[in-house]
């Protein structure tokens, strides 16, 4: 009989999962496992010569590995997924796997401050050369390109001003130049976009933020076709970048109700952004999903929704007014990351680049006056209500 792609809840709650487990549990046994045994020399040789899919040792696998990573794939319609300890092991990883010493990789300039802090400063000692040029720009990204490029990376949205990058036009210069292309597509989620069907190369999420949804786990995941990620696979193996099986547990739980929390968060993120909008005290917001918002149509026209993740900043403020508003709030919490169940706020200038000189916050677009707030799961009203208060102090 004909079949139908089972719709994204279904996939969060069964893709990749034996219908029957061990001893009948309908969760997934946590494998704490180090190592794993051979009954015989023959049940060995089976497994070296790849007749047999299983367990050898915990650095190159895990049953609750495979578990989350089939169903990642299934999210993000990828043939493969590689889960790692963090979002930046990931790109760690998939670089140090394609990246030799005289290598360049060119970087759009909007992006989370650590993965620029790894290419720019700790790639160099390798050899490997960072280029960036504006975001969006895809003429200078393409002039950027020369015989050693190996890499074009993005983040869409980026963070923390949530541009939308144009993934046909980015993949189409990776293409036309025969360089592979990363997407880093936290903000974005499986659910509101899927880089690949755009000729996206691989795509990467920290899977910290929405996939595990509860701020109690860190971890990354790295997609794309099993023939580009086996030397990456690999290459995990030996650097040891990977999850604990209680993490992997709590991820795979936190995907199940992934769906749910996305739509959630689409509907708080989109509606705050409009409250903040029309609010006198507030000068900017940065979503997606506002008109206003220079990468508008590219968003409206490749995704599905806009995420919970805002960016704004406040008129006629200075840092510490706008830091009495960030203390005024009572439902969000202050603190670093996004897309858990909880709502978070922060000053950027004070969370992240604290450290930076005033010239190179300038440089990122960082202003004393801004906030980022990610939306959890509360009722909107609630959330709505405690920034009108905030906002008045």
């Amino acid at each position: 009989m004909p079949t139908r792609r089972a719709g994204l809840s279904t996939q969060c709650v069964h893709a990749g999962e034996a219908r029957q487990k061990d001893s009948g549990s309908i969760a997934t046994p946590i494998y704490t496992a180090a190592t794993f045994t051979f009954e015989s020399t023959d049940d060995l040789l089976r497994f070296v010569n790849g007749e047999d899919q299983r367990e050898e040792y915990g650095r190159y696998g895990n049953p609750n590995e495979r578990s989350v990573e089939a169903k990642i794939a299934a999210l993000e319609k990828c043939e493969e997924a590689i889960v790692y300890g963090s979002g930046m092991s990931a790109l760690v990883g998939l670089l140090m796997t394609k990246l030799s010493a005289g290598d360049e990789i060119v970087f759009f300039d909007q992006c989370y401050h650590r993965s620029r802090e790894f290419c720019a400063k700790h790639l160099s000692r390798f050899g490997v050369v960072t280029r960036q040029v504006t975001t969006g720009d895809y003429d200078a990204m393409e002039a950027a390109i020369n015989r050693n490029t190996k890499m074009l990376v993005s983040e869409s949205p980026t963070n923390p001003h949530l541009s939308v990058i144009d993934l046909e036009k980015f993949a189409a210069v990776g293409k036309a130049n025969e360089v592979e292309t990363l997407i880093d597509a936290t903000l974005a989620t499986p659910y509101n976009m899927n880089p690949t069907e755009y000729g996206v190369d691989y795509v990467l999420h920290s899977a910290t933020k929405y996939l595990g949804g509860h701020n109690d786990l860190l971890a990354g995941v790295l997609c794309g076709r099993s023939e580009q990620l086996e030397a990456v696979r690999s290459m995990r193996g030996i650097l040891g970048n990977i999850s604990s099986p209680h993490n992997l547990y709590l991820l795979e739980r936190g995907l199940k109700t992934f769906e749910l929390r996305m739509q959630r968060q689409n509907e708080n993120g989109l509606r705050i952004a409009e409250f903040l909008e029309s609010h006198p005290r507030v000068e900017r917001v940065y979503y997606p999903g506002l008109k206003s918002h220079p990468t508008h149509a590219i968003a409206a026209a490749q995704m599905r929704g806009f995420g919970g993740l805002i960016t704004f900043t406040i008129r006629d403020a200075d840092w510490k007014q706008t830091a009495n508003i960030v203390d005024a709030a009572r439902i969000p919490r202050i603190a670093p990351s996004l897309g858990g169940v909880e709502s978070l706020i922060e000053q950027p200038l004070v969370m992240s680049y604290f450290h930076c000189t005033p010239e190179d916050r300038v440089r990122f677009g960082i202003d004393d006056n801004m906030i980022r707030m990610s939306c959890g799961i509360e009722n909107g009203d609630d959330l709505i209500a405690d920034l009108e208060q905030a906002l008045s102090v």
